[in-house]
């Protein structure tokens, strides 16, 4: 596919809705009103979307968004024991969850500038993938809440711990991180989790009056200055053990079984 493909839609998804328009690529999540997880499904299909613009340097925006209830509940659980059950040696929940990872560095690393635009419940694995995200807004009525430890399990998913910490401070994270409290929209903008806050009706237009100016800015100086801030924010991580997740999580989940 090269640069005068088609638009990037892809019908055939059943965990995504990609629709574009000119440099702007809308991809939403759940569009068939399903539970508003991220399960297997949704991953395969994010990475290859991910994979396809590579060779797309017209689609320069990627909007994410989702079409349920709620922007996103987390990882499908049941999916990570249903997993164990049929292979007991970990490897295929291992396999998840290095997509996980993939996926997370795949939309920190694309050339297109990604923006989340959040609603209802934020939870988990959907907060760890909007956090991936350049620029972040929310509805002045989200709910935030990492609560993997208070379900048993390690906040392991995606290399998100790095990135969170990075975003949003070491001490506050770790704080939301271990007492697993939920937080409002107002707590996660002072912490630099979300960028903008808006109500819910008015989210479109945070989302436009960022996208107006993107689209008109020197393709070559947008993605320069993504990768630049994306090393500096690397740089951070230097203990990076993103690539551990996977190992961490089977291993967790095996010794409670």
């Amino acid at each position: 596919m090269n640069e005068t493909a088609g638009p990037l839609t892809h019908s055939s998804r059943k965990a995504i809705r990609a629709d574009q328009d000119g440099p702007v690529l809308r991809v939403r999540l759940n569009p068939w009103d399903q539970e508003d997880t991220l399960g297997t499904a949704v991953l395969d299909d994010l990475l290859l979307l991910l994979d396809d613009l590579h060779d797309r340097p017209d689609v320069r925006l990627l909007i994410l968004s989702s079409m349920g209830t709620d922007f996103c509940l987390g990882a499908d659980r049941n999916e990570y024991q249903a997993a164990l059950t049929a292979d007991p040696t970990g490897s295929a929940l291992r396999r998840i969850a290095d997509k996980a990872q993939r996926l997370c560095q795949a939309l920190e690393s694309t050339h297109a500038v990604t923006i989340a635009r959040l609603h209802g419940r934020v939870i988990g694995a959907g907060l760890a993938l909007a956090s991936f995200c350049d620029l972040r807004v929310g509805a002045d009525t989200c709910r935030f809440r990492m609560p993997e430890v208070g379900v048993g399990l390690p906040p392991a998913w995606g290399g998100a711990m790095g990135r969170l910490v990075s975003e949003g401070g070491a001490a506050r994270i770790r704080e939301l991180m271990l007492t697993c409290d939920v937080f409002d929209a107002d707590t996660a903008h002072r912490l630099g989790l979300l960028h903008r806050t808006a109500p819910l009706d008015r989210l479109d237009e945070v989302v436009d009056a960022w996208a107006r100016p993107l689209v008109r800015r020197s393709p070559e100086a947008l993605v320069l200055t993504k990768r630049m801030l994306a090393g500096y924010a690397r740089a951070d991580r230097t203990a990076d053990t993103s690539l551990l997740d996977s190992h961490l999580l089977t291993a967790h989940l095996n010794r409670r079984r």
